[in-house]
């Protein structure tokens, strides 16, 4: 299999061919247990990544579903640069290790049925948060899904590592949430209750902050008004 990234500016811009190695769900969409991929002159960990999600069935998973990449055999950060002798391979959720999952739909959201996906034989702590629509008719909810998803499972498995969570699942909703309607949920297992609270706590805040999903105030007499923020990483507000 051979994928090309979308084109960049400068057709002539040298590029490096990489092979990468693929499991489980990701080789089943490939098809193959390796692809060839043509990245950049100087790629990254984060960088192939996006060059992977072209579109293809495997390119459509890697945007749904968190995906580590590891080098010679163990894992890297998104900014490590890659080079043509490396063995890089695609590692996704595994067998037996966390419950990952992350979900941005126009569908009502499910407080009890999250919570009992993260429920596992080594957790001795199931936190969950809901946020719900307060004070106002109803929130009307706009997201960059395939975005949103994405970048909540990079949270998720961030939280995974950092808390020794056993499980983590997050469901953020669109369009119209009716007043006392969850709008996002976040549930999280551990063995222990401090690691579940603050995993539960980093991953809400988090997602709060780095997905894209912007909401409308809408009032009972029909007025509304827009809810603006910040940007990640932008050293500005950009409210007004």
């Amino acid at each position: 299999m051979w994928l090309k990234p979308c084109p960049l500016v400068g057709a002539n811009m040298p590029t490096m061919l990489l092979n990468v190695r693929l499991f489980a769900g990701l080789r089943e969409a490939a098809g193959s247990d390796s692809v060839e991929v043509e990245a950049g002159e100087v790629p990254t960990a984060a960088s192939l990544l996006e060059t992977m999600q072209d579109g293809s069935e495997l390119g459509n998973l890697l945007g749904r579903m968190p995906v580590r990449v590891a080098v010679n055999s163990a894992y890297v950060a998104g900014e490590t640069r890659l080079s043509s002798g490396d063995e890089i391979a695609l590692v996704p959720p595994i067998s037996g290790g966390s419950q990952i999952r992350a979900s941005v739909t126009t569908e009502p959201l499910d407080i009890s049925a999250m919570s009992r996906e993260v429920v596992d034989p080594a957790a001795g702590a199931v936190v969950s948060f809901q946020g719900v629509t307060r004070e106002v008719d109803h929130l009307e909810y706009e997201a960059y899904a395939e975005m949103a998803e994405a970048r909540m499972g990079k949270i998720l498995l961030d939280c995974v590592d950092r808390f020794g969570l056993t499980g983590a699942v997050a469901g953020h909703r669109t369009g119209d949430v009716p007043l006392g309607e969850p709008s996002v949920i976040v549930a999280v297992s551990a063995p222990h209750r401090s690691e579940a609270f603050a995993g539960a706590r980093e991953a809400i805040d988090r997602i709060k902050a780095e997905a894209p999903v912007w909401k409308v105030e809408v009032l009972a007499d029909g007025t509304s008004r827009r809810v603006e923020g910040s940007l990640p990483g932008f050293d500005r507000d950009v409210s007004g």
